[in-house]
């Protein structure tokens, strides 16, 4: 499909429309190949739009293809989250899941055309020994000792490493490169090695595993991969990427691009940081809500669309930059501004008496389930003769900016009466514990019938009908902007997590798990799984408004 209008362009986009038209293609094929050994986050989230947001654009195919080629960090739980995560997004993958470990004989195959091109060699030179002979950036490497052993015999001695007949880390297989490139990818980089460990895919079938960038573009050739799209990091290795293809009968002719990875403000990316996060208990696991993971976003409330319409905003680039927070934050306060139902809860609740209100009573007042769109219907609040506020909402003296409740003045509760602060019971210290009111009882709605005005509406819950819930208000992980070369223990926000007992509507009693909603004039929350029976617990997704952008 050709490039549209409407679609926004990008240097990715601009090579797949020049080799549709030119004829170097006459598909699109791309591939997302997530190592399973941990959970996605944002980053990958970034990479999987883009493979599988190109695929539909150009009526493609994409496929999920699981590089397990490490059988020690691996685990079949984190396949089947990652699975979870790519249809939690909104994709689905071509065909079959498919396992570079699918293409094990292959790959073997490939590495002994290799040698017997004299492209490759087995060493027995020890990890040190290798170290040192490779050189630095600015002193060529040095050629190993082992590497003008004959086609014939480094084809005995491959053969007897897939047999087993080698201790794990007694020797490897090298590509025949150069050791005095300027480029360390392309010394003689190790291209297969032993290691005695069993695979969940194909048990312990193999002893030896292919390395990443030998396997990588093969798997791309036998899947005929059109465009190979990796972050910058892999730029240098493109290389050997090409190296490999050009030096074997590959089926196909891949091409790898790169593109800047995504660096996000107040979050670690890092798959060595975030299980550290999780492993030394600043979180509760990998789908806490402060993760940048895809099953934490989940948990929090994020929306599969808010995700993707912000890895569509941050666009696709060969320049590193960091994005702002706030960008990702705008993006699920767009959607569930438009999409999430409206409830009221109060986090830190005061009563309120109405005295003149009959005691006893309970009204059951109507208030539209979203204000901007009907055809989500409304819902009964109950009203009665002693209500919740939050404290913050009343002051016993304030200025003319203090447009809620204060001693002596009128507040119009939501979608109910207008009340009026008459006085207050307090405590040793002076604290404020219940306020009084009285309340005109002609005042039912949101516009009030007599034509008075009233500066303020604050929200309310119910004494007698309201229902207890835990809710945690979650913020950023991070105190710092850049905390990947910080600590953690000094990077880590003390305040990322308030868990506080609130007052809330009986409605929420039946929300459903992770489906958002809006606590008027609070936030957007998400019901936990950890609610259970009479235990609600929700969680804050975002605020109202960016908080940090008014304290930075």
């Amino acid at each position: 499909m050709a490039e549209t209008e409407n679609r926004p362009t990008n240097f990715v986009r601009q090579i797949i429309d020049k080799d549709l038209q030119d004829g170097t293609h006459d598909h699109v094929q791309t591939r997302f190949p997530p190592e399973p050994n941990g959970y996605l986050h944002i980053g990958h989230a970034k990479s999987i739009c883009l493979n599988f947001g190109l695929a539909e654009d150009y009526q493609g195919a994409c496929n999920l293809r699981f590089d397990d080629t490490n059988p020690e960090k691996e685990d079949i739980d984190y396949v089947n989250s990652i699975k979870e995560d790519v249809n939690w997004l909104g994709f689905t993958w071509h065909e079959d899941v498919r396992y570079s470990s699918n293409y094990f004989p292959k790959l073997y195959e490939f590495a002994h055309e290799l040698i017997t091109k004299g492209l490759a060699y087995v060493d027995f030179s020890s990890q040190e020994e290798m170290r040192e002979m490779r050189g630095t950036l600015t002193q060529p490497g040095k050629n190993s000792p082992y590497r003008d052993t004959t086609p014939e015999e480094n084809t005995t001695l491959f053969e007897k490493m897939k047999a087993g007949e080698f201790k794990e880390g007694e020797c490897c297989l090298r590509a025949k490169i150069d050791m005095s490139s300027s480029f360390m990818c392309m010394r003689d980089p190790v291209i297969y090695r032993i290691k005695f460990a069993h695979h969940h895919q194909t048990g312990d079938e193999w002893c030896i595993y292919p390395m990443y960038d030998f396997t990588h573009c093969i798997s791309d050739a036998i899947e005929g991969i059109t465009h190979s799209l990796c972050t910058l990091e892999f730029q240098d290795n493109r290389r050997l990427y090409d190296w490999v293809i050009e030096n074997i009968s590959a089926p196909a002719v891949p091409r790898q691009y790169e593109f800047s990875r995504l660096n996000l403000a107040y979050t670690v990316l890092s798959k060595r940081k975030l299980i550290q996060l999780v492993e030394e208990n600043y979180v509760a696991g990998w789908d806490d809500p402060r993760m940048p993971t895809v099953a934490g976003l989940r948990r929090r409330g994020y929306t599969p669309a808010s995700i993707r319409e912000f890895c569509q905003r941050i666009g696709v680039t060969k320049m590193d930059n960091v994005i702002e927070v706030s960008n990702l934050e705008g993006c699920i306060r767009d959607d569930l501004n438009v999409n999430a139902n409206r409830a009221m809860a109060v986090l830190n609740p005061i009563k309120v008496i109405i005295e003149n209100y009959p005691e006893g009573q309970v009204e059951q007042l109507s208030a539209a389930n979203h204000p901007n769109d009907e055809s989500k219907g409304t819902r009964n609040i109950p009203f009665s003769r002693e209500v919740y506020i939050e404290k913050e909402d009343f002051r016993v003296e304030a200025n003319k900016k203090f447009k809620r409740l204060v001693l002596g003045k009128e507040v119009r509760l939501r979608n109910a009466y207008v009340i009026k602060a008459e006085r207050v019971d307090t405590d040793e210290q002076g604290e404020v514990t219940t306020i009084y009111c009285t309340y005109d009882s002609e005042t039912l709605g949101c516009d009030p019938a007599d034509g008075r005005k009233v500066k303020g509406v604050i929200h309310w819950v119910s004494a007698a009908e309201g229902i207890e819930a835990e809710v945690r208000l979650y913020d950023r992980l991070f105190k710092v902007e850049n905390p990947n070369g910080v600590e953690l223990s000094e990077a880590i926000n003390p305040d990322s997590l308030e868990v506080v007992n609130a007052i809330v509507e009986p409605n929420l009693a039946n929300a459903e798990v992770g489906v958002a909603v809006q606590f008027e004039r609070t936030g957007y929350f998400c019901k936990d799984p950890d609610s259970e029976g009479d235990n609600l617990v929700f969680n804050r997704t975002v605020g109202l408004r960016d908080t940090w952008a008014n304290a930075n």
